[in-house]
């Protein structure tokens, strides 16, 4: 089992237990997405909102419009959260609002009436845009938030992200809006919120990250390089490496990832399966120059110079020594792949052309009542994988999906709202899990026996 120390330092130190070469190189290539027990059948849910097995139970612990100690109000659509240790009995859940302009009047009331200097952007030279960030205070002993107040504002659709070693949030833009149509600032990029900060976070967009539909980000902590995932469907798949480790601020170099001897890769097996099952393919980097792009034109550029296409890149952790992503609509039925990738020893340095990365996908859908488009991503206590779907029907049908270090899968909770999970991260000590009802804005609390998985 993952110790409570591999649980801390803002969770990116997480260990995937099983979830490593050892367990995982013999993977069987598969047609029919496997499945396992899990933790159990669904339990009905009698208030209607979120069915998990039974010895699990939630707590909603922050809601649309509950007033938050700053006097504004929790804002809608939370999105992307992480959740990074204060003390030995608090935690700061850092949670992401994917609002718009559009949204000013609805989702977010009380931003209309509230001109920050801390705002990024503004509408109009006035009002501070809904998009950004709202912080947690969170005590694992009382169960109950200390704090609550936004933490960065004027920026727009902030959809997913990452924690750091340092002890942050990086909050991204999935968006390439331009200056004008009364906005003052360009946007699609990533901004970094301080889990200790009190209040507005001072917002400087990270430009030498790239300027892109940014979706989720996870940072390897040996060496501090991050790496970025693409919400588009002919996405890449990004590192960058700072100049100074853990301060990205000061800039660095943005890449694509390269299957090596095989430029122009296409992953998302649409019409052919180009990367089948659990085979390994070996990685090289190329530089992209003028990562702002004002033309929104990194991916295209990319491409022609060899990177790898990537079908809707999303959610993304970093484990032991090796990173998983989603890949929202990949796969010959388009209902979402996983891919795993472990970077190289000498990551980002002059050797890596000898011993460069590699590569695979860990699991492809064959079946959308299994997995369904996988958004954000976290581990649980077990060492596997936990996955929100993100599908929109008619009937409410959005899962938290479990994916076991053989790719099997199971349902782990069902969401009753016609809405989508996100966000979902573990309290430092393992003992939590914290996820997001999209909107209506609902954060909750989810514990039980971790140790109860069934195999």
């Amino acid at each position: 089992m993952v110790t409570r120390r591999q649980f801390t330092k803002g969770a990116v130190a997480l260990a995937f237990v099983g979830l490593n070469s050892s367990t995982l190189g013999c993977a069987q290539k598969r047609s029919i997405t496997p499945t396992i027990t899990g933790y159990g059948p669904l339990i009905k849910d009698p208030k209607g909102l979120l069915d998990l097995p039974d010895g699990f139970s939630y707590q909603i612990i922050s809601t649309l419009h509950d007033k938050m100690d700053d006097g504004l109000s929790v804002p809608d659509n939370a999105d992307g959260m992480g959740c990074i240790e204060l003390d030995e009995k608090r935690v700061a859940l850092i949670r992401n609002h994917e609002l718009s302009p559009k949204h000013l009047k609805n989702a977010a009331p009380d931003i209309a009436t509230h001109r920050t200097d801390n705002a990024y952007d503004r509408l109009n030279k006035d009002i501070a845009l809904p998009g950004g960030t709202t912080t947690m205070v969170y005590n694992l002993e009382t169960q109950r938030i200390e704090q609550q107040y936004y933490s960065l504002v004027g920026t727009i659709r902030n959809c997913a992200g990452g924690t750091t070693p340092w002890g942050t949030w990086l909050t991204c833009e999935e968006t390439v809006q331009l200056a004008g149509d009364a906005l003052e600032k360009d946007h699609g990029y990533i901004f970094e919120v301080p889990a200790n900060q009190q209040g507005l976070t001072q917002p400087v967009p990270l430009v030498d990250m790239g300027r892109f539909n940014h979706e989720a980000a996870a940072v390897d902590p040996r060496t501090g390089i991050v790496y970025l995932t693409e919400d588009r469907g002919n996405g890449l798949f990004y590192r960058f490496i700072p100049k100074q480790k853990g301060q990205l601020a000061l800039g660095g170099t943005l890449q694509a990832l390269v299957v090596k001897h095989t430029p122009q890769f296409d992953t998302r097996n649409w019409t052919q399966a180009d990367m089948p099952l659990s085979t390994w393919f070996e990685t090289e980097w190329i530089t992209l120059d003028n990562p702002q792009s004002p033309e929104d034109d990194l991916r295209l550029r990319g491409y022609d110079i060899g990177a790898a296409v990537f079908a809707r890149g999303e959610g993304i952790h970093f484990g032991d020594n090796e990173l998983y992503f989603c890949c929202t609509n990949g796969g010959e039925k388009q209902l979402g792949q996983i891919m795993r990738y472990q970077p190289s020893a000498y990551e980002g340095m002059a050797q890596e052309a000898k011993h460069p990365g590699q590569i695979q996908l860990f699991l492809e859908s064959s079946d959308k009542s299994l997995y369904d488009f996988g958004d954000n991503l976290t581990v649980t206590p077990q060492g596997h994988l936990l996955v929100c779907e993100d599908q929109y029907t008619l009937l409410p049908d959005n899962h938290l999906r479990g994916v076991s270090p053989k790719g099997e899968v199971y349902p782990f909770a069902k969401l009753r709202a016609k809405t989508e999970l996100a966000g979902a991260c573990f309290s430092t000590d393992g003992s939590t899990l914290f996820v997001n009802i999209y909107s209506p804005t609902k954060t909750l609390a989810i514990r039980g026996d971790w140790s109860s998985y069934l195999a």
